[in-house]
């Protein structure tokens, strides 16, 4: 669902992506990030035992591609960062090859005004699990997730109770494609996940 609607919504057919399979060559200058994502349980109290910490994220994903452009908060106003970055299709999204460099203001103000779509949240961090809680046509979307340095590492991460439904393979849930979507169809997505 979500890869035609990304490739419907931001003229993908224009702009063909490779997808990298565990045991290609790694794509120079990147990285294997192993990550998994949980929907959270709204109801099951994931507010408490979340540090005091927290950083305002704003997602701009350009239309061409996989390229994202990201603006960083702190929650104590103390710094502001800018990125870049593409995470490469991979024939499982527990571990992506993923690039980033930084950016100056300047350099994110130009890239900004690139066609694209965005999305804003605020991520609160429990322990070594991100809490991401979105806004805007995505409000009511919580999503947990953590990095490892492997993938054996990642699998044998125990999430907290409140992260009930894995969706990590979802790709309605990656950040280039909720970015796209209209509130009905998050609605729907998050329905047929609880089921």
């Amino acid at each position: 669902m979500a890869q035609a609607r990304f490739a419907r919504r931001a003229g993908q057919e224009a702009c063909p992506t490779e997808t990298w399979q565990n045991g290609d060559i790694q794509p120079k200058y990147s990285r294997i990030e192993y990550e998994r994502r949980f929907l959270v349980d709204a109801e099951a109290g994931w507010r408490r035992g979340i540090e005091p910490y927290s950083k305002r994220i704003e997602d701009h994903y350009l239309d061409c591609g996989r390229l994202r452009l990201r603006r960083i908060e702190e929650s104590d106003g103390s710094r502001v960062t800018f990125k870049l970055t593409k995470k490469y299709e991979s024939d499982s999204r527990l571990a992506q090859p993923i690039v980033t460099i930084l950016l100056s203001a300047a350099e994110y103000e130009a890239l900004a005004g690139l066609p694209g779509h965005g999305l804003s949240k605020t991520r609160h961090y429990h322990g070594v699990f991100s809490v991401d809680v979105f806004e805007g046509a995505l409000a009511g979307l919580v999503l947990c997730e953590a990095e490892a340095p492997d993938l054996d590492a990642l699998r044998a991460l125990e999430f907290p109770a409140f992260a009930r439904w894995e969706v990590t393979e979802n790709p309605d849930f990656e950040g280039g494609a909720l970015c796209r979507m209209t509130a009905e169809e998050i609605a729907a997505a998050i329905a047929a996940t609880r089921i």
